[in-house]
């Protein structure tokens, strides 16, 4: 067996493996647009001049945050 079926074996049931952070929150924006995302989420980094770039920047250090992000991209994907 080789790495690449161990590590999809792993996690076969979360929903998240294999999504980058970059790639959620472009989606959430495209869907909800910086506005509609702040009004989701309360954080500045989606409040004031909000950036993908910084705003990867704040979630990667900021696990409370990353966890709201994710949660609500799974209910997003949920209701489609």
């Amino acid at each position: 067996m080789n790495k690449n079926n161990n590590s999809i074996k792993e996690q076969p049931n979360n929903p998240l493996h294999g999504m980058k952070l970059a790639a959620i929150l472009e989606i959430l924006v495209e869907h909800y647009g910086w506005e509609g995302l702040a009004l989701k989420i309360n954080i500045n980094c989606f409040k004031s001049d909000p950036s993908i770039k910084s705003s990867l920047k704040f979630l990667r250090r900021t696990q409370w945050a990353r966890d709201k992000v994710e949660r609500l991209y799974l209910r997003l994907e949920k209701n489609k």
